[in-house]
């Protein structure tokens, strides 16, 4: 059966069309800043340390400003750079104020301020559902594949493969979606697999593509819905996995593979790390991190008053 053609791309955006109205929108935010602080042009000119003429040039949305300027700018605004350049949150009094409350709060204050915003906003789960839903986590090479069909069978759910529904729904296969479409589409693929997945199966055994953390919107309905683990290895066992299969992708024409797998690795750990479960499999067999991996599972889906979070090694 011949597959279903993907949808049909926008036309690429060059840089220069966007040009026009991202520093005109940039000027405008530089303006209203300035205007809440009460500061003239001269003032904020002169704390920032840039010419007046060079700030309104910036406020007319002319010129071309360099990143130093804009950042000089924005700390005599008392703001982050973001705020210049990013969405339309410096407009908003409540997300100013809600910034300035997580400001220099400690790793575990934002989590707890992460999850009651979820249980405040989000669709309303309890501990039990979302132990109905197991969703696998981790870089390619840590088993999710394996593991995963093992466990959806031990527990007689459906198993799903994220990226073969990512690839069901486009058309076509992973590399033609970044090719054709560009990264930003495949996470939009990426967040409908998942969404469809979830209202698909009220019992599953999920395992996602490894860079699915890096999306936040699509990681936090993971985290809301499902049980999470994190199927973790060294990175020489990550890299030594993907070849024994055959893969030999991440070693051709790259020769500082193994650099980047670590640095990949690096900029992740901290999302992983919200699973509700950790498997170390590095050194282990298939055997002993089922084992292990089962036994963490049934221990979270046994009926008591909270999940907590468990760490196992296999």
């Amino acid at each position: 059966m011949p597959r279903k053609p993907a949808a049909p791309a926008p036309p690429p955006v060059t840089a220069d069309a966007g040009r026009a109205p991202f520093l005109a929108a940039l000027g405008e935010t530089v303006r209203m800043l300035r205007a809440r602080r009460g500061l003239t042009r001269k003032a904020l000119a002169r704390e920032a340390g840039v010419s007046e003429r060079h700030l309104a040039n910036l406020e007319g949305g002319v010129g071309n400003p360099s990143i130093l300027v804009l950042r000089q700018v924005a700390l005599a605004l008392h703001c982050e750079l973001t705020d210049l350049i990013g969405d339309a949150a410096p407009r908003s009094a409540e997300r100013t104020l809600i910034r300035d409350l997580l400001a220099r709060r400690s790793e575990r204050e934002l989590s707890l301020a992460r999850l009651a915003l979820a249980r405040l906003f989000g669709a309303p789960t309890t501990a039990a559902r979302r132990t109905d839903r197991i969703a696998l986590i981790g870089l390619r090479g840590a088993g999710k594949s394996s593991l995963g069909a093992m466990l959806a069978d031990r527990l007689g759910w459906p198993f799903v493969e994220l990226s073969r529904e990512v690839v069901r729904l486009a058309g076509c296969g992973i590399p033609e979606i970044h090719a054709l479409y560009g990264p930003s589409a495949y996470r939009r693929y990426e967040r409908r697999a998942l969404e469809e997945a979830i209202a698909a199966h009220a019992q599953a055994v999920i395992a996602t593509p490894g860079g699915l953390v890096a999306e936040a919107a699509t990681f936090n309905v993971l985290l809301d819905q499902c049980f999470t683990v994190w199927l973790q290895a060294a990175p020489e066992e990550h890299m030594n996995r993907v070849i024994a299969q055959g893969d030999f992708r991440p070693m051709s024409g790259n020769v500082e593979a193994m650099e980047d797998l670590k640095r990949i690795l690096a900029g992740r750990s901290a999302f992983y790390a919200k699973a509700d479960l950790a498997i170390d499999t590095s050194g282990s067999t298939l055997a002993d991190s089922f084992n292990a991996l089962w036994t963490g599972v049934a221990a979270a889906r046994r009926p008591r008053s909270a999940v907590t979070r468990l760490t196992r090694r296999a």
